[in-house]
């Protein structure tokens, strides 16, 4: 059950005595895991997102001092993906009952007397979810600490292993994703099937972009044939390894930072 993830970091193996007498609750760092069953191209498997979520953190609890107190919650495993919806076998919740579901998973957690709770997220169209839910159980609760974070910005070497055009158009099932899935899941890579396909390009000196500060909105099928938006067939296991290591140890240091955090006050 417990997959990735060190079996003594693992939540759901905690029995309810456990957690109620477990020492200094107010500073222990619950993780949510949260990713998306949708397409990733002919090649990779739709639950990559998810696996990458789960093994990221995996590796990161491995690292991690003992001393520091931290868990993870059972992934949530659906997550809104409508723009991949024109693809076969993606399976998309709505924003409302994403939403609802993080809100309702972190009441329960505040009830049993946390109060950092992490919302790791690895799909790229649900960033603005997990921050309007963070803000939303803050107020609810003042003295409840959550954290939105999307599980690629911390630190990492990623963009030193890719070309310079996969680094700013590779967003969806690229080079970076389908390396760093040769080194989780191997067996469900099909290299075979990789394909290489970057967006329309927009008018030479347009402001707007994709994803950037003067987004547009799109789906994907707007901007790909084959649902990969980048370029799979450079990718490696030894970039997947490297990609791994370093985010792992991004996720060491932010869990670090999250359990000596203390909430600003004036």
């Amino acid at each position: 059950m417990h997959g990735f993830i060190p079996e003594q970091r693992f939540f759901s193996y905690l029995t309810w005595t456990d957690i109620q007498s477990m020492p200094d609750k107010e500073n222990v760092v619950i993780i949510q895991p949260v990713g998306a069953i949708e397409q990733h191209g002919p090649h990779l498997p739709i639950i990559v997102d998810s696996a990458i979520s789960m093994g990221v953190l995996g590796k990161a609890l491995e690292k991690l001092d003992s001393s520091i107190p931290a868990y993870s919650l059972p992934p949530l495993y659906y997550g809104k993906s409508n723009e991949h919806w024109h693809f076969p076998g993606t399976v998309t919740l709505s924003s409302e009952t994403l939403s609802a579901t993080i809100m309702e998973v972190g009441e329960s957690i505040y009830r049993s007397g946390y109060r950092k709770f992490v919302l790791m997220n690895s799909h790229g169209g649900q960033p603005q979810v997990m921050q309007m839910v963070a803000r939303d159980l803050h107020v609810k609760y003042d003295d409840f600490m959550v954290f939105p974070l999307f599980t690629w910005r911390v630190p990492n070497n990623y963009k030193e292993l890719v070309t310079p055009k996969e680094g700013q158009l590779g967003m969806h099932a690229g080079d970076v994703e389908t390396s760093i899935m040769l080194a989780l899941l191997p067996n469900q890579v099909k290299m075979d099937r990789a394909v290489a396909e970057y967006p329309p390009e927009l008018p030479e000196g347009s402001l707007l972009t994709a994803e950037g500060k003067l987004p547009f909105a799109w789906v994907t099928k707007d901007l790909s044939k084959s649902g990969v938006i980048g370029d799979a067939t450079t990718a490696s296991v030894e970039k997947g390894l490297s990609i791994l290591e370093s985010v792992s140890d991004g996720w060491v240091q932010a869990i670090k930072d999250i359990y000596a955090f203390r909430q600003p006050r004036v």
